[in-house]
């Protein structure tokens, strides 16, 4: 199970849950709460908890397969052999 990461409106976080749909791989994600709205059944987490967390992740999305920290989107493509 794939574990991403992500914040509203950011591309990249978009096209990483994309590919991951695409290739049939399910994923668990996790909103970082920078004041948005909520949505029901979706799953929050304070942005201060995330870098307390994950202090050497600068950007989203981060992504991990089970406990592996694979990255960003560009990483998921390398790590899914997409060109």
């Amino acid at each position: 199970m794939f574990l991403v990461y992500s914040k509203p409106q950011c591309p990249y976080c978009d096209q990483a849950k994309a590919l991951l749909t695409a290739k049939g791989l399910p994923y668990q994600e996790i909103i970082l709460d920078v004041g948005q709205p909520k949505e029901e059944g979706k799953t929050y987490m304070p942005v201060q908890a995330f870098k307390e967390q994950y202090p050497l992740a600068k950007t989203v999305p981060q992504i991990f397969k089970d406990e592996t920290h694979i990255g960003g989107f560009v990483e998921l493509k390398k790590y899914l052999g997409v060109d």
